[in-house]
């Protein structure tokens, strides 16, 4: 396994929301990145999103550079075998289980013995992920908060056979890029999502129910429990479809306690999907 001083050059699997994030994340720590995506579109945005979040961090204490010399450290790809070179990958790209183990098993034959293989998945299990290479011991989740640039947390992910050093390099890389670090179990949804998404589904309950006003029911859980935002306003924010499909997967896993709010349900399927699409629970420009 390599350790944190032989990391130089960080892989990104996909290029969207979590992707570009990371990606910025690393290369304002110093690394230089290479971002996969499976189509040149989609690494453009991707590589468009890395500037824009760059120039928005310019002259913070997040980002200690010149933003163009940042942006230099990435480039794109929508070859996986451009990968090859990595000392550590990342994946982040759809939450759908049989995808991340074909990519993974992917990965597994094109990267060189001894470099760690992580997931940012949100809900689904490490263990599983990792039985699809013959490097399960170096398979981690790394599983960062969106805004990742910004927010301070990272969760690490331990599976069933994922190697001590692992974990340890995990929660070093994230230091590395100024984040802090909790560790959770191979269990489903993980510390935050196993809490977050019955408390976002609660909140949408109560305003389908008439219990309050979405502005009160926002304003309350801020002002009540010090959150920084409240459930529906957060539902926005990550995605009303990422939530739905987190709330789905933990529903199959942990049973009715998990049963997705109507509400939300139906808002998908009205394609309101939150700040991503102007319309969620709130209207946004």
């Amino acid at each position: 396994m390599r350790e944190l001083s032989e990391i130089d050059v960080v892989g990104v699997v996909g290029a969207g929301t979590m992707g570009n994030g990371i990606a910025t994340a690393a290369a304002a720590a110093g690394y230089e990145v290479v971002i996969r995506d499976i189509e040149q579109a989609y690494v453009d945005r991707g590589l468009a999103a890395v500037e824009d979040s760059l120039d928005r961090l310019a002259g913070s204490d997040r980002l200690a550079e010149d933003p163009e010399t940042v942006r230099e450290r990435v480039r794109g790809t929508t070859e996986l075998s451009d990968l090859a070179d990595a000392d550590l990958v990342i994946e982040a790209i759809v939450e759908d289980l049989d995808v991340k183990r074909e990519v993974f098993a992917e990965l597994d034959a094109i990267v060189a013995d001894g470099v760690v293989l992580a997931s940012n998945t949100s809900t689904l299990s490490i263990t599983t992920i990792a039985a699809a290479t013959d490097r399960a011991s170096d398979v981690v989740g790394i599983h960062f908060m969106n805004p990742v640039p910004v927010m301070k947390g990272v969760e690490i992910v331990v599976g069933e056979r994922t190697h001590e050093a692992v974990v340890a390099l995990a929660h070093a890389f994230a230091a590395d890029l100024g984040k802090e670090t909790w560790e959770s179990d191979d269990k489903p949804g993980f510390v935050t999502n196993r809490i977050l998404m019955p408390w976002i589904n609660e909140g949408v309950r109560a305003y389908d129910e008439g219990v309050a006003t979405k502005a009160d029911i926002d304003r309350g859980m801020k002002l009540g429990t010090n959150v920084p935002m409240g459930p529906l306003e957060l539902a926005d924010h990550i995605g009303l479809d990422v939530v739905l499909h987190a709330s789905e997967t933990l529903h199959a896993e942990l049973g009715d306690r998990y049963t997705p709010a109507y509400l939300l349900k139906r808002k998908v399927e009205a394609g309101d999907l939150g700040k991503k699409t102007g319309r969620g629970f709130y209207e946004y420009d």
